[in-house]
């Protein structure tokens, strides 16, 4: 068994999260069911319950501030706690205690209905609060960490600044040893880790939380298969704000860079959107739907239970992308389809059309196939990585993962093009394609962003991760931009230290090198 543990940090990771594990949810299959090709020993843990039937609950650590998890409790029907007094928390004082407690957060409609298995209204971005009123699942209480230190959205003490999320995780982890409370126990059920997967905001506080978190992974279990997935926020904000984001990203980029096997920074949403998605910028149930279709269907090949998963483990699509560890950075980008329409293309012998996104059409660049209609890096200028818009010139590209879920291509076809990599791999681009028939479920907990004609209920998604000279320019103009933002203190370790990241995307490859992408 190649288990994945998921660690969760923050208000836009566990909404990203509760898309990820409804998703996984979604794919159990019963008695009298054809079996599920996804193997769900992978990210979930068997366990007892506390009436002493089995459980089976998610791998993963779901750490937020105080009031951020809405009406998920630790304790649920599956495992009830015995509460004790913590002596850890008795004052000197010896007389009687009024205890004060707030009022509880009521269930949303959509939990009731779930609660009482019954058909759960639709939701809305009105009567979506937290990311909790749209969850499926039980966890295990040991997966639920809040942080009180900090609150939600609080004008106080706002958790925005990275230097905030860094002393948070060391204040607690000398106080608690954060690994051995919380992360261990998770290892430990473990039979052959395959890998840990965070989700974390890398915009805010968060970001120094996270990557003082991973510091101390590397410190503890040497090396490993570690994917971040960096969220940013995408949408529009006062300058204030967007350059103490950009700040902070900076810093989230360059600390956990060292301790990160692969780093897919993803904007939430992305600044140029295809035709057929419609969402609200403001919804953050909205903007990490569009993300987890991308962070679930890339990281699909690993989970499933045929031959091919044995091809596609996180660790060998992890060597396909970075050069031996030294290209950590990758830029993902996704193209959406209805499978109706393209089984229809493929039938009449058409390929996937080329589609007109933004003013920027795929047709318009060398290797047109490989280029999706969204690209999810956050961007500095002009254009996001993965539209080939890199001021005037050549995009170079080392290596790719592609992820393809439906008809995108014919099994003849895959074949053919992971056998040319093979045979051009000491040399030239790296590439690995991966395709299974597994669609991605549109689930009730799910906004409707995609405007296909028939509101089709599984949708098709192929998905790309590159490590190319684009990563190196949107890293050279944050670096440069920081050293207008970053403090005296820290500045000139993160501006040396995304220089020496962008330095590594230049490796081998020089302007006149026609093999490039052109734009």
């Amino acid at each position: 068994m190649h288990e994945v543990v998921t660690l969760q940090f923050g208000q836009q990771a566990n909404y990203l999260g509760t898309h990820f594990w409804n998703t996984q949810e979604s794919y159990f299959t019963y008695a009298g069911q054809e079996e599920s090709p996804v193997d769900h020993d992978i990210s979930f843990r068997a366990g007892i319950g506390a009436d002493g039937n089995d459980t089976y609950t998610p791998r993963t650590l779901i750490y937020d501030l105080k009031g951020a998890f809405g009406t998920l409790r630790r304790e649920n029907a599956l495992y009830e706690l015995q509460h004790q007094p913590d002596p850890t928390q008795q004052g000197p004082w010896g007389g009687s205690t009024i205890p004060l407690q707030l009022p509880s957060i009521a269930p949303s409609m959509y939990q009731q209905a779930l609660d009482q298995g019954t058909s759960p209204p639709q939701l809305t971005t009105d009567t979506v609060r937290f990311w909790s009123d749209y969850n499926h699942l039980f966890y295990h209480p040991r997966s639920i960490v809040q942080l009180n230190q900090y609150e939600l959205n609080s004008s106080l003490m706002p958790f925005e600044k990275w230097q905030s999320g860094e002393e948070l995780f060391s204040n607690l982890d000398r106080e608690h040893d954060l690994l051995d409370r919380d992360l261990r126990p998770s290892l430990e059920e473990c039979d052959q880790l395959q890998a840990l997967q965070i989700f974390t905001s890398t915009d805010d506080a968060w970001g120094g939380f996270t990557s003082r978190y991973l510091e101390r992974i590397s410190d503890e279990l040497g090396k490993g298969c570690r994917w971040v997935f960096g969220l940013k926020d995408g949408k529009q904000n006062t300058r204030e704000t967007q350059m103490l984001q950009f700040s902070n990203w900076a810093q989230s980029l360059y600390g956990m860079d060292a301790h990160a096997s692969v780093h897919i920074p993803v904007s939430t949403p992305p600044s140029l959107l295809p035709p057929y998605v419609h969402l609200d910028a403001y919804s953050p149930w909205h903007t990490s739907a569009l993300a987890t279709a991308m962070v679930e269907s890339i990281t699909m090949p690993a989970r499933l239970r045929s031959p091919e998963a044995a091809r596609a483990t996180y660790d060998q699509m992890e060597a396909t992308l970075n050069n031996e560890g030294n290209r950590r950075i990758a830029a993902a980008s996704i193209s959406i389809e209805d499978p109706g329409a393209l089984q229809s293309g493929a039938e009449e012998g058409g390929q996937h059309d080329s589609r007109m996104t933004n003013g920027i059409t795929n047709g318009d660049m060398h290797d047109e196939e490989t280029k999706d209609d969204l690209a999810m890096f956050p961007h500095m200028f002009g254009g996001n990585v993965g539209h080939g818009r890199r001021l005037g010139r050549k995009t170079y590209t080392f290596s790719r993962v592609e992820s393809l879920r439906g008809p995108w291509k014919s099994s003849e076809e895959i074949e053919s093009m992971n056998i040319e990599s093979r045979d051009r791999f000491a040399g030239g681009l790296r590439t690995s394609t991966h395709q299974c028939q597994l669609l991605f479920p549109i689930l009730s907990s799910y906004p409707r962003i995609f405007n296909f004609d028939g509101r089709p209920e599984r949708i098709a998604i192929k998905t790309t991760l590159s490590a190319s000279t684009a990563v190196a320019d949107q890293v050279r103009e944050l670096e440069r931009m920081s050293r207008r933002l970053i403090g005296i203190d820290e500045r000139e370790a993160v501006c040396d230290g995304l220089a020496s990241i962008a330095d590594e995307y230049e490796e081998g490859w020089s302007e006149s090198d026609e093999s490039g992408d052109d734009d």
